[in-house]
């Protein structure tokens, strides 16, 4: 069986309450497990693909909720390594709109100090960074190092930078920083809001500065819009499907999923049959990316959905399945 390592932060997300605060009083907060890089691994464990998350993890309380969460959906946690170091915490705030905004809570936590986790068995077809992991240090630049070697090992790397301002400290020096990796990457998922971030700015690049630089797909996402993949050869969109939204935490996380689960089932868990890809194919991908992440969106928090929630047809047909959800779009209600 091919498996899919997903490296990065596994933490906490305090969800503030929508309740209006001009009484003084502050929003209820809500706990709930998150991180990019654990809502992607979960995302592929419930839709059945052999996963595993690649981090560190505290010994607190939330670290045992975190490894309990991952082994109940069907992620693997032999490359978990447990810390006394506390859980990272990331306050939200859900906006009108549904939106996501964040600050963190990051210092001396865990999943920053992760080590060297040596390398994957032969098996690992492929390996996804993202979020705060690529930008923390000491563990950007392990996982920097595993991104790198992988590559060389001829595995499918997939980045997905996730951008959280507000923990870069030097933002031209992450944008160089990110530009440097392109050669050693096959995939960039990223939002639209990510793309002008990345390409604003004395050291910005964008998707042709990447293609160019070797990566073979650049995926990105814009709400409504849907999900848009370039290639050297051709730009395939998909519009979203039209659900109500109860919040945006982890629909970015869930299209990488889904892209990546869809790949696993076109067999292209590799460079080369990625490049390989035709226009049907991304179209495709595309659709059941968005697909899953519509599911994620209609309910509250970062909750992907299980292979039994998407629609049979859907799941089975690689060919285009739902040509009627290009003139839908995913609208707040």
């Amino acid at each position: 069986m091919r498996e899919i390592v997903i490296c990065g932060e596994a933490l906490v997300d305090v969800v503030a309450d929508r309740a209006p605060v001009s009484t003084g009083r502050l929003a209820a907060l809500q706990p709930a497990l998150g991180g990019g890089p654990f809502n992607v691994a979960v995302t592929l464990g419930r839709l059945g693909s052999a996963v595993s998350l690649c981090t560190a993890v505290s010994t607190d309380t939330y670290g045992e909720a975190i490894v309990a969460a991952l082994q109940a959906s069907g992620v693997g946690t032999g490359l978990v390594q447990r810390r006394d170091e506390p859980t990272s915490l990331a306050l939200a705030t859900i906006g009108t709109d549904g939106a996501a905004h964040y600050s963190f809570y990051v210092e001396g936590t865990a999943d920053r100090l992760v080590e060297e986790p040596g390398a994957f068995p032969q098996t690992v077809a492929a390996v996804c960074f993202g979020t705060l992991s690529l930008v923390l240090e000491p563990g950007a630049s392990v996982y920097e190092s595993v991104m790198r070697r992988c590559h060389d090992e001829g595995r499918l790397v997939v980045v997905d930078p996730n951008i959280r301002p507000a923990v870069i400290d030097d933002h031209d020096a992450y944008r160089r920083r990110f530009a440097s990796w392109m050669d050693a990457v096959d995939i960039v998922k990223l939002s639209d809001e990510d793309a002008d971030w990345l390409s604003a700015g004395t050291a910005g690049t964008g998707p042709s500065d990447w293609l160019a630089a070797g990566v073979t797909a650049v995926i990105t996402t814009a709400g409504a819009d849907g999900v848009t993949v370039t290639t050297t050869e051709a730009v395939v969109t998909s519009p979203a499907p039209n659900v109500q939204v109860s919040d945006t935490i982890g629909a970015g996380d869930s299209v990488m999923g889904g892209v990546l689960r869809h790949l696993e089932n076109l067999g292209a868990l590799s460079p080369a049959a990625v490049a390989e890809l035709g226009v049907q194919q991304w179209q495709a991908t595309a659709d059941f990316a968005g697909q899953v992440a519509a599911i994620t969106v209609s309910r509250p928090g970062a909750d992907p959905p299980w292979a039994g929630e998407l629609r049979s047809d859907y799941v089975d047909n690689q060919q285009n399945p739902y040509p009627d959800l290009r003139s839908t779009r995913l609208s707040p209600e």
